[in-house]
């Protein structure tokens, strides 16, 4: 069940990341930081597919645990394009919110996951 939640939630995730960065590339004109959370927005997604389809129990582990990392790094991002003024706390709080959601629930299911094995 919630490898379903995430999943969705993931790629929700993604979507609003995708669009994020379209307004800064056109409206802020930010190409490099930008280009960055970008990658790693999306990357959250693509690891929480990966372990769905992991070949262990381990390799599940591992594979969120990636996720997680990339899920901590778009926050990041959000954080210093925040702090440097390319973003206002509104346009933050559009999407950051949604980043602490995704990695709540990955980090809950590693805990869960290294509990049952």
């Amino acid at each position: 069940m919630s490898e379903s939640i995430i999943k969705a939630k993931s790629f929700e995730l993604a979507v609003s990341g995708i669009k994020f960065y379209k307004s800064l590339i056109s409206d802020k004109k930010e190409f490099v930081m930008s280009k960055q959370f970008l990658r790693s927005v999306t990357s959250v997604g693509a690891n929480v597919r990966e372990a769905v389809n992991a070949q262990s129990k381990l390799d599940f582990i591992h594979k969120l645990s990636i996720s997680q990392k990339e899920c901590d790094e778009t926050m990041y991002r959000l954080e210093l394009l925040k702090e440097t003024d390319y973003i206002s706390t509104k346009e933050f709080n559009t999407i950051y919110p949604q980043c602490v959601e995704v990695l709540k629930i990955i980090k809950s299911i590693i805990i869960t996951s290294k509990n049952n094995s």
